[in-house]
């Protein structure tokens, strides 16, 4: 016989530690569960004498049905306050209206490149990358820019050891691209960043974007780029903006021209945007020049090139109505969060 009175207060004793419901639980299995003492206890209860076996008999139940309620009670008030507790951390009110999370953006300048890139694919073009640290053959030599060309010049150009530089321009491209001799035709689209050691003022920096694209095949003509660049123009700016092509010099084209369209903020009235003269240019194109050609050894059967490019800072203060690009290139985000609303206007 087991001392009933030793085992209530054990009970009791493991009640008042026990701190959720999991423990509550394990203290119902051990003094009230198929294997714990007072279940044994009545298993053994035949082995006893009649009356003492129903004095017994009576004490036990007594116990079992206390300790049943005790418990019972203690998992009730316990299950309450976890659920007020989860209620508590959990609780949301649904007619509330929702708090969606701030939404990511594209950059201005990497909302402008894609757009960009996105016209050229309308015409069959793939983009292509290349290393922002080059070579002087990559940047000069194979683009026809000779020794004594100013864009060697220190003031110019960013110079490493070893004689490697920072590229000035996104040429740098085509020229590896040719250099691997793909099959005809070639139409390729390259952006990046470019590096030019000049005077930083109010719309110029030593680094700013840039894009172009070259299409390599035999029979094109001056008539074929000029078309191309209407169609990038009018697929940019709307179909009603107004375009004018002028002679440019580019010693990698030739000839050259130079793409204009009516500033977007004056209309071509004459504002700061546009230095008063009412007209931007906006793309420096022309036929690839002959010594390009022959450099990659496409100087043969009548294959000709034509090559485009822009400065994509340029254009997006452009489409964004600034006259300044450094806050394009600024870490506020508040301040860019305005430019990309003004974008997406």
């Amino acid at each position: 016989m087991t001392d009933l009175e030793q085992l209530r207060e054990q009970f009791h004793k493991e009640l008042a530690d026990a701190s959720d419901t999991t423990a509550l639980e394990e203290i119902r299995t051990r003094f009230l569960g198929r294997r714990s003492v007072l279940k044994e206890e009545f298993r053994l209860l035949p082995q006893l004498p009649e009356q003492e076996r129903r004095e017994y008999a009576g004490r036990l139940n007594q116990l079992s049905q206390a300790l049943e309620q005790q418990i019972g009670q203690a998992i009730e008030t316990a299950r309450r306050a976890e659920t007020a507790e989860r209620l508590r951390d959990e609780w949301i009110d649904v007619t509330l209206p929702g708090q969606a999370p701030r939404r990511g953006a594209w950059h201005p300048l990497t909302d402008v490149e894609e757009r960009c890139l996105a016209v050229l694919r309308r015409l069959g073009f793939e983009r292509a990358e290349g290393p922002e640290v080059e070579d002087a053959y990559h940047n000069f030599d194979a683009l026809n820019i000779p020794q004594h060309h100013p864009a060697r010049d220190m003031q110019d150009t960013f110079w490493l050891d070893g004689g490697r530089l920072l590229r000035s321009h996104t040429t740098t491209v085509q020229a590896r691209v040719l250099g691997s001799r793909p099959e005809l035709p070639v139409k390729v689209a390259a952006a990046g960043r470019v590096y030019r050691n000049e005077a930083v003022d109010a719309t110029h920096l030593a680094m700013f974007h840039q894009l172009e694209g070259f299409w390599l095949e035999p029979g094109l003509t001056l008539g074929h780029l000029k078309e191309l660049l209407s169609f990038v123009a009018r697929a940019l700016y709307g179909e009603d903006i107004k375009l004018r092509f002028k002679p440019k010099y580019y010693p990698y084209t030739e000839p050259s021209i130079g793409l204009d369209i009516a500033c977007t903020n004056c209309g071509g009235d004459g504002c700061e945007a546009c230095h008063r003269v009412g007209w931007v240019t906006i793309i420096g194109a022309g036929m690839i020049h002959p010594a390009v050609l022959r450099e990659f050894g496409y100087d043969r059967d009548g294959i000709r090139g034509i090559a485009f490019g822009w400065g994509t800072t340029r254009m997006t203060a452009q489409l964004l109505g600034i006259t300044k690009v450094r806050p394009l290139y600024a870490s506020d985000q508040r301040q860019l969060s305005h430019l990309h609303r003004g974008m997406t206007a």
